[in-house]
């Protein structure tokens, strides 16, 4: 066995030792007693997770119709059934292990068995009870491998001996230990904080009463706070002075001073629309720069318009703040358009109000508030008399909307049932010197 790492002589030293000691309980009557008590517990454990099972389910399992937050956490209660025969057998042996000791002094083999149960129990947990993939992925990777470890008492020599690895970046040195520890804890914490997050934004956008504006600026302030405590957490879990914060905070200051100031003032300007709520999600706005479209996405750094053929546009925060904005929406407000047609000149043009105004006001998307239709004489042209009507609708005559269609066919329908003559161009040719024979 000379000169083998040290890793594996190590290793072979504690084989050496596992068999010894397993010849030793063959030996001793006292470990086959507890041996004994193991399995008594365990079989004890069986018949009573069996039945306490199921007067637990017939206690807590709520109808399968039931909803709201009792129904969730009885719900949530009894996926941990299955833990119940390991955590069980673990207690009766606990009870077994006082027995033994205050008879033989001794109880190495039932605290070994007090272990198995409880490695036992971790792996019903990563099975069986979680569901979330990444929390799964990490008990696999993490949670059972502690638990074997703790099951061959292994746990402070393989603590030391990650301790003993160091990482060396640059002039700072970091222990295997601390590096895994801090990926554990920052992979828990950024989970929480992700799933934390998704639930604050749920409940946030869901409140009704607020304006989106308010509810997207609440959203984004819970998210900054829920990861902000995240990484100040995990700093403090890998031993990283807060003061190391002052410094990375200068840094970033040089950094907006030098290259990042539009990535700042669109932040910025994010949190001013948010604020105001002068524009919010679902208005149609139109830029000085021709970009025009719903804003269907707001983000930190822009804002996202689908246009009417469904491409979607990109603009900045701060172009909502510097530039003109006209927002047709405005959560909601009514817009007035107006169409246009002419009639004849032989028409009596005093009645052609009285049959507009309630042909168009029968449409069922004219609004009679702010004002009913208004049908306006525009002046006399070349061909006919130029008239126009304006009405109110909610929304913009685009895409899904068609008013303007439904508006001309109403006019068209109205003046063709009262007998009166939509013109067209007439144009008289004089021809001098006569006509030629």
């Amino acid at each position: 066995m000379e000169g083998q790492p040290e890793i594996v002589a190590r290793a072979l030293g504690f084989l050496d030792q596992g068999w010894a000691l397993a010849l030793d309980w063959v030996k001793s009557p006292a470990a086959w007693s507890q041996f004994a008590i193991l399995v008594v517990s365990w079989l004890v454990a069986v018949v009573v997770a069996r039945k306490l099972g199921r007067r637990i389910q017939a206690l807590v399992a709520p109808a399968k119709e039931a909803r709201g937050p009792f129904a969730i956490l009885r719900r949530f209660f009894l996926r941990f059934l299955p833990l119940l025969l390991p955590l069980l057998a673990y207690g009766f042996t606990a009870v077994g292990e006082s027995v033994t000791r205050s008879v033989f002094g001794s109880g190495a083999v039932i605290a070994f068995g007090k272990r198995v149960f409880l490695f036992i129990a971790a792996r019903v947990l990563v099975r069986r009870v979680i569901s979330d993939p990444f929390l799964k992925l990490l008990g696999r990777y993490v949670l059972i491998p502690v638990a074997a470890l703790y099951v061959l008492d292994l746990t402070d020599e393989a603590a030391e001996w990650l301790e003993g690895l160091t990482v060396q970046l640059g002039n700072i040195s970091f222990s295997m230990m601390a590096l895994i520890r801090g990926a554990i804890a920052g992979s828990l914490l950024f989970w929480l904080g992700s799933w934390s997050n998704q639930r604050s934004a749920s409940y946030i956008k869901a409140q009704e009463e607020l304006r989106p504006a308010t509810r997207e600026l609440a959203a984004k302030a819970a998210e900054l706070v829920i990861f902000g405590i995240a990484f100040l957490l995990l700093l403090n879990i890998m031993g990283i002075d807060l003061t190391t914060v002052a410094v990375l905070g200068g840094a970033l200051g040089v950094g907006i001073g030098l290259g990042l100031q539009q990535i700042a003032a669109n932040f910025i300007s994010g949190i001013i629309l948010l604020i105001e709520g002068q524009t919010t999600v679902g208005d149609y706005v139109e830029l000085d720069g021709g970009e025009a479209g719903t804003i269907v996405k707001m983000t930190a750094r822009a804002c996202v318009l689908e246009t009417f053929d469904g491409r979607w546009i990109v603009v900045p925060n701060e172009h909502f703040i510097t530039t003109r904005v006209v927002n047709y929406s405005d959560q909601g407000s009514a817009n007035r358009y107006e169409i246009e047609f002419s009639v004849s000149y032989d028409t009596d043009i005093n009645r052609v109000p009285e049959i507009i105004n309630p042909a168009v006001s029968a449409l069922p998307f004219v609004l009679e508030m702010p004002e009913g239709p208004d049908c306006e004489l525009k002046g006399f042209g070349e061909s006919g008399i130029n008239f126009a009507v304006e009405y109110w609708v909610h929304g913009i005559d685009d895409g899904r909307n068609k008013y303007a269609s439904h508006v001309l066919f109403a006019v068209w329908n109205a003046l063709k049932t009262a007998g009166i003559e939509i013109p067209y161009p007439h144009r008289v040719v004089e021809i001098k010197g006569g006509v030629p024979t």
